[in-house]
């Protein structure tokens, strides 16, 4: 009788545990809108115009994703621009004399675990936008759209040019400003 409450504490804070670990796991699949440009090929010429369509695109969609404070805003305001996004892809292969074009999709796919400078996704399943240029059989470049880890101050979001946001910290300002 005198372990019960000690049985008793021990089996809350286990319980506490898996919680935790599930909604962490919930958290790093499902809380993420992911994007991934695939090029057509690990040729360098596929891979160079992967990265000037990258810019095009980001520098295009930049505005309309400034006011998604959600992924489901995210996804619903891309959703409607699939067509467009696909054009703004095109015309850059087009300009650049590349005899394919593009696919652009969103969708869940499963992605291995990737680390982009000290964030780390874990293998999963992920909503994403997928830009498939030609076959899409070359290496990707990805990053993060909600949150908005990418699209911040119209940039791409390079290691040097990442602006981390904190809601908590905003709180407190304005409610001490």
């Amino acid at each position: 009788m005198k372990y019960l409450p000690i049985t008793l504490f021990l089996l809350l804070c286990c319980g506490i545990f898996v919680i935790n670990t599930k909604d962490n796991q919930y958290s790093s699949n499902y809380d993420y809108f992911r994007i991934h440009i695939r090029a057509n090929s690990n040729y360098e010429i596929d891979q160079n115009i992967k990265y000037i369509v990258k810019d095009e695109v980001v520098n295009f969609v930049t505005p309309y994703l400034v006011d998604c404070d959600t992924k489901s805003k995210s996804i619903e305001v891309l959703s409607a621009m699939l067509n467009t996004i696909e054009n703004v892809c095109d015309k850059v292969l087009k300009e650049n004399n590349f005899n394919y074009t593009s696919r652009v999709r969103i969708s869940q796919e499963y992605f291995p675990t990737r680390s982009y400078d000290n964030v780390t996704l874990e293998a999963g399943v992920y909503d994403s936008l997928i830009i498939e240029l030609g076959s899409g059989e070359g290496d990707n470049w990805w990053c993060i759209v909600y949150p908005p880890l990418c699209f911040v101050n119209n940039n791409c979001a390079d290691a040097q040019n990442i602006k981390y946001q904190s809601y908590l910290l905003e709180i407190i300002k304005k409610y001490f400003d």
